[in-house]
């Protein structure tokens, strides 16, 4: 792989899945559903800014269209009494009237809790554009956030890369900090990664973040069952007779 390719992507069908989950055979209705998945991915990265959204799962069917928010503030989204996740569930469907869609599906909003923020590309690179955003100085943020994150039991490497006027330099720069192992070219490897954007007043900071959380095994607790251990197989070796 090459520094360009996207980590996800590369994952796909080995030890990751699709963000959209649905399956059509009309040209018509695959266009529609690829416009209408993009419009609400654009429309909640606007609406929950600041919420600590992960990812945005859609899936659907003819009658039903289900969206999975996994956020780390599950409270703020749903609202007291539940009265955030209807009014999120009403501008959903809002958004379906305006596309002008052939056939009005039934919306489904389900949000999840993610228990370590910590070991989430997404919600780090939030964390440090907020960290910008309140003038703090970028080599503190950066080092700040990777002790953070590599105090998490799940991760075992974390980078981080800046790009852009930092400190509100003249000339843009890239400053990159790294620290425990990313092993890009390992396709078992479960990293995760984002792209997240700090606004200042002097311009646009590009915030790049990669998480290594360890390798994942398919078939590793099968082969653990199906093969005993060295030692189990020696005691239960019979010994042979010594001759005297």
């Amino acid at each position: 792989m090459t520094h360009v390719a996207h980590p996800y992507v590369q994952r796909v069908g080995i030890i990751r899945d699709w963000k959209s989950r649905w399956f059509t055979t009309d040209p018509k209705q695959y266009r529609e559903y690829i416009r209408v998945d993009a419009a609400i991915r654009k429309f909640l990265e606007k609406r929950l800014k600041g919420m600590s959204v992960d990812t945005v799962e859609i899936e659907r069917n003819q009658k039903m269209v289900r969206i999975i928010i996994k956020t780390a503030r599950p409270g703020l989204v749903i609202g007291r009494s539940g009265e955030g996740a209807v009014k999120l569930k009403q501008e959903i469907d809002m958004l379906f009237r305006k596309a002008g869609l052939i056939s009005k599906p039934e919306i489904k909003l389900d949000i999840e809790e993610i228990r370590t923020p910590e070991s989430s590309a997404n919600i780090v690179g939030q964390m440090i554009a907020e960290g910008l955003e309140k003038r703090m100085t970028f080599r503190r943020v950066m080092k700040q956030t990777i002790e953070k994150v590599m105090a998490s039991r799940d991760v075992q490497g974390v980078r981080i890369k800046l790009s852009g006027r930092l400190g509100g330099a003249d000339m843009a720069r890239i400053e990159e900090l790294k620290k425990g192992r990313i092993p890009l070219q390992t396709l078992r490897a479960d990293i995760d990664f984002a792209r997240v954007t700090a606004r200042l007043p002097y311009g646009a900071i590009g915030i790049k973040v990669w998480i290594y959380k360890g390798d994942i095994f398919g078939d590793r607790k099968a082969g653990q069952e199906a093969t005993p251990a060295r030692g189990e197989a020696r005691e239960s070796a019979p010994r042979a007779p010594r001759n005297r």
